[in-house]
């Protein structure tokens, strides 16, 4: 029997109202949950997750500890069910929930350091203005070339940021190199380009000025070996140790994030199915689309989670990714 593997939404998986159904009808996991959380980080995160605003949902020190906590939730109530992974990785943001569900992190403890990690981001915003675009049906080798030229042109910084799939690559950096990039990939033939509603740039230089800070948090957690095997979406490789973890997460800032490289090491190693945990529903399409052979899940609402519950509710861990 094939290998199951939850995979975590990152940013831009955000929405008003996520979570909110499934407390309806799961209210205890406000207490051991929500408050936890709205108390732990001094703010109203529970209202800002079930009914926004959304340009206040949208800004990164709220959005990601948002995209977290609903991220870890759905996965205590797949957990409850008997619906368990045999392997775990995340997207970008993602992988603090991939590191939690691992038994590398405590929730809480993630929860302050996606909290931490989206204030620094959106201080290097402050200072130096950035984005992030994706670009379709430009080969990755050739968009490297462009955002060089990009570069050259308007003396800014635009790099590589994620490798989602064959077709679809996104970058970051300083907006104006963004802008230009973009324009470049739309003359050299992209099926499409856009702008990314994500509130600045990331996975890329820019960032590197706040690795020390987000390394001392790091330090000054107890992280454990993993649980249950995690694969770093950085590297696309196992992380086997609570050292290489830390590593994992202190390079969040300024490396691509390689999804492609991540989804076919997975299905190399007999992953036969993905579940995405939490409210997104892209990196589901993305892993379909990478692996098409595969059954995909997401757990984005009721519907689906009972779809997944009942689909997966009685299967058993058929061994370890190696």
């Amino acid at each position: 029997m094939s290998t199951t593997a939850f995979v975590f939404p990152g940013q831009g998986s955000q929405r008003v109202g996520m979570g909110r159904a499934l407390l309806e009808r799961r209210p205890d996991l406000l207490d051991s949950y929500y408050r936890v959380a709205d108390e732990v980080l001094g703010i109203p995160l529970t209202e800002l997750c079930w009914r926004g605003p959304a340009e206040e949902l949208r800004v990164m020190p709220v959005t990601q500890p948002a995209v977290f906590l609903t991220s870890v939730v759905t996965h205590a109530v797949l957990d409850e069910q008997g619906v368990v992974p045999d392997v775990v990785a995340g997207h970008s943001l993602g992988e603090f929930a991939a590191m939690v569900v691992a038994g590398v992190l405590d929730w809480v403890d993630g929860l302050r350091l996606v909290r931490l990690r989206g204030e620094l981001m959106q201080s290097v915003n402050r200072e130096i203005p950035g984005s992030m675009g994706a670009v379709v049906g430009v080969a990755l080798t050739d968009l490297e070339n462009l955002c060089a030229r990009a570069a050259a042109d308007t003396g800014e910084v635009v790099e590589i940021a994620n490798h989602n799939d064959h077709r679809q690559i996104v970058v970051a950096g300083q907006t104006g190199g963004v802008a230009r990039l973009l324009e470049l990939a739309d003359g050299a033939g992209a099926q499409r380009v856009l702008t990314l509603d994500v509130g600045g740039s990331a996975h890329c230089s820019l960032l590197s000025r706040i690795e020390p800070e987000f390394g001392e948090a790091i330090d000054g957690l107890s992280l454990r070996d993993p649980a249950i095997p995690v694969v770093s979406a950085i590297t696309a490789a196992p992380v086997r140790t609570a050292d290489e973890a830390a590593v994992a997460l202190r390079r969040q800032f300024t490396s691509p994030v390689m999804w492609t490289d991540t989804v076919q090491a997975l299905t190399a190693s007999g992953v036969g199915r993905f579940v995405e945990v939490g409210p997104g529903r892209a990196l589901s399409k993305l892993c379909g689309r990478l692996a098409p052979h595969a059954e995909v899940h997401r757990t984005n609402d009721l519907e689906h989670l009972d779809r997944v519950t009942e689909a997966l509710g009685t299967a058993r861990r058929q061994g370890a990714w190696t």
